[in-house]
């Protein structure tokens, strides 16, 4: 299956598939918020696949050996938003690290209308397709 984002529960992390790092693999994200990860209605969930495609069957939720007796899809599970709940978040931590390498491009003795000129304006926003 080939998902455009991948959320690991145990690890804490949101993976998009579709944005690559600077060595070529997906961008994760561990996203350190214990009472997001530790509400109720992810207790037995230990991955999932979703595709941001409108397609149920695209998208699977696995659940933990033993717990519910089968994986069932986004839709199944009835857990709400994935955008609302994933992707801003997801969207908030790469916006961050887009501003935070944006600070630290520095070139020696560059004013700041330089460094605007060579990368462009600090991102502000960063909302994921």
């Amino acid at each position: 299956m080939n998902s455009k984002w991948t959320v690991i529960f145990d690890d804490k992390q949101i993976i998009n598939q579709s944005v690559k790092n600077e060595d070529g693999w997906p961008q994760r994200y561990i996203i350190d918020n214990d009472a997001f990860w530790n509400d109720a209605k992810w207790n037995n969930i230990h991955a999932i696949q979703f595709v941001d495609d409108d397609n149920d069957h695209n998208d699977c939720v696995e659940y933990v050996p033993g717990t519910l007796g089968r994986n069932t899809t986004w839709a199944e599970a009835n857990l709400g938003s994935f955008r609302d709940q994933f992707i801003v978040k997801w969207d908030a931590a790469h916006l961050a690290r887009l501003q935070k390498d944006w600070d630290d491009d520095n070139g020696e003795g560059e004013t700041p209308e330089q460094k605007i000129n060579r990368l462009g304006n600090r991102p502000t926003s960063f909302t994921s397709p």
